[in-house]
């Protein structure tokens, strides 16, 4: 499966939308905040360039893709006015990254919106509005999408822990899965599997340093953040057993013929939940920027009123998984899929808490 023409949130703003389903992505992003909000202030008052190159890769749509765009210009724009005391913000060039099939029209749908309410909240009679100039970048971000040195600060969330690839090493020489009866790494998974995923991020995030340590200006920062894990163990009580109760939830349904025992065991997900060690250790072997901070945290569990969290899990991992379970069992599996797999959520919540880790990294680039 070509991950680069399949993959993609599910667009526009329906029920089962990325838009409406994508609360849990934003109370990560949200919780860090204030260090992404820090990253960039620190680097307009450091280096002052006139015209600000920022990039959110892996942007998706919804309120969460220019919900970011506009708290980092309003702190930008309070900096230059309130501390460095400049007689005009610097212009702002955005660029929204994502993958080809991502649904950037209803991102550039909400743009006039957008920018009327940020010339609102940043109208000034002292200086004017800031100009922002925001487009659309469709590529893989495993690999060069900008010019040399055009860009101040990078941006991703809840993005590079999807691999470029199933990786290939999961398939024998008669192109079946090693890793038969599972989606994901779990307990039952041979040592080879854990592997090939492993060298996999390895090679991803190679590249993606590499990439981008070409399209930043020196000094320039990225903050990146991403589903990870506590420690070496690759299956812990979290990220990677959220994967496993899929799975669970797909035998149900291979258990009641509505899914091929064969078609199951082809399934592999492009996932990669990174441990801060590995990080740490990618970022020193490209050498070319100098890790600023690394945190681990959870987000809170609460959900809306009359929504369990099992609900609010399932309802995310589908509009995230959905392009790509379409593409290899069709759509019709899906609701009773994502019925069990939210039920099971909640059972396993009720008996021990699931503890799904996210992991903050800031680069500098030497």
């Amino acid at each position: 499966m070509d991950v680069e023409k399949v993959f993609h949130m599910t667009g526009g703003v329906g029920v089962t939308s990325y838009a409406q389903n994508s609360s849990l992505q934003k109370k990560a992003s949200d919780k860090v905040k204030h260090i992404t909000l820090d990253t960039i202030q620190e680097l307009y008052r450091t280096t002052t360039p006139k015209s600000l190159g920022i990039a959110d890769l892996g942007c998706s749509s919804g309120r969460n893709t220019l919900s970011i765009v506009r708290d980092l210009v309003d702190i930008i724009v309070g900096t230059s006015r309130r501390i460095m005391q400049t007689t005009a913000p610097p212009e702002f060039r955005v660029y929204l990254n994502d993958l080809p099939t991502n649904d950037f029209n209803t991102i550039f749908k909400a743009l006039p919106d957008f920018y009327r309410e940020l010339r609102r909240v940043t109208s000034c009679e002292s200086t004017p509005s800031p100009s922002i100039y925001i487009a659309g970048y469709p590529g893989t971000f495993y690999g060069r999408l900008f010019p040399d040195k055009c860009l101040h600060f990078i941006y991703s969330s809840n993005s590079l822990h999807w691999l470029s690839k199933v990786p290939p090493a999961l398939y024998n020489k008669q192109g079946r899965s090693i890793n038969k009866g599972c989606i994901y790494l779990s307990k039952s998974s041979p040592q080879m599997v854990s592997q090939a995923y492993f060298e996999q991020f390895q090679e991803d995030f190679h590249l993606f340093l590499r990439s981008r340590s070409e399209e930043l200006v020196t000094g320039g920062r990225m903050v990146l953040i991403m589903l990870g894990r506590r420690d070496l163990d690759h299956f812990d009580r979290g990220n990677a057993f959220l994967w496993e109760l899929l799975t669970r939830s797909f035998k149900i349904l291979v258990s009641q013929g509505e899914v091929e025992e064969d078609k199951f065991d082809a399934y592999d997900v492009h996932f990669y939940a990174p441990s801060k060690d590995e990080l740490e250790d990618e970022v020193r072997r490209e050498g070319s920027f100098e890790m600023n901070r690394i945190e681990m945290f959870e987000i809170d569990k609460e959900v809306g009123e009359g929504t369990s969290y099992g609900t609010a899990v399932a309802t995310a991992v589908r509009a995230i998984q959905e392009s790509m379970l379409c593409h290899h069992f069709g759509e019709e599996i899906l609701d009773n899929l994502f019925e069990h797999y939210g039920r099971l959520v909640d059972e396993e919540m009720a008996i021990e808490e699931i503890r799904p880790i996210t992991l903050l990294v800031v680069l500098s680039k030497l």
